[in-house]
């Protein structure tokens, strides 16, 4: 009697255990990766370019925000389903991933489990069409993945805060209308939403990559960047915020 055929992509047959919604996703972002990704990522990647042009394509599938729920404009799914979204884009290319994963587990998602209802209605259907691209500030230029060392801070001025301090490595972070930012408090860290427009906000492209080229990354710098109270997450505190975000993706 012969063995059974493996397939190479599936070693332990993964797709078996699957349901069919879940295998439904994973074909459909499967299709779209080969159709629409791998015909152009090895130029973008020559370029150093991100593929902005597929935005709307990726918003139309339901791949930003999968998780979160239908009320917010999102697709509701399963974590099993998020997580064959990520390996398909993955697939594709890692830029592309980062970009989905940042959107929707380290923007979306603390907006949505750490933000005000007022927050999650004015940001997260615009964060799901694609109409609204955000980047996470946590990561620093001198501490890098130590958040325990973290010099940002945001002080309370009246009904603002006034935050300064920079972020390093940052995808998306030339591509986007809002930051997810973490700071120092007198109530220890705290994350805001911080428009990239706001007066004292700047972001610099990172150039010269060896890899993940096809990834806008970029370091923020916060000069008496101001916020109305109305922005800060008003749900968490601690490390425990930024820790949860990056649990999520």
């Amino acid at each position: 009697m012969a063995a059974p055929r493996l397939n190479p992509l599936d070693l332990y047959d993964v797709r078996s255990l699957l349901t069919d919604e879940e295998r439904m996703v994973q074909d459909t972002v499967g299709r779209f990766v080969d159709e629409r990704v791998l015909p152009i990522i090895g130029d973008c990647f020559d370029q150093a370019r991100f593929p902005t042009e597929l935005i709307p394509e990726i918003a139309s599938l339901g791949l930003l925000g999968a998780t979160i729920p239908e009320k917010y404009g999102c697709a509701g799914m399963n974590g099993v389903s998020y997580g064959l979204i990520c390996q398909e884009l993955e697939r594709g290319d890692s830029g592309l991933r980062s970009f989905a994963s940042v959107q929707s587990s380290l923007v979306m998602y603390p907006i949505y489990a750490y933000g005000s209802e007022e927050q999650k209605q004015a940001y997260l259907p615009k964060m799901a069409a694609g109409e609204i691209i955000g980047c996470f500030g946590l990561t620093e230029p001198h501490g890098g993945s130590d958040p325990a060392n973290m010099k940002t801070n945001a002080k309370k001025d009246g009904g603002d805060w006034v935050i300064n301090g920079a972020k390093m490595w940052i995808t998306n972070g030339n591509l986007a209308q809002v930051a997810i930012v973490w700071a120092q408090t007198e109530d220890g860290i705290q994350g805001f939403i911080v428009p990239t427009d706001s007066k004292g906000f700047t972001a610099q492209q990172i150039h010269k990559k060896m890899s993940l080229r096809a990834s806008v990354t970029s370091a923020l710098f916060f000069d008496n960047v101001r916020v109305p109270d109305a922005n800060r997450l008003p749900n968490v505190k601690g490390l425990k915020g930024p820790l949860g975000c990056l649990t999520q993706a």
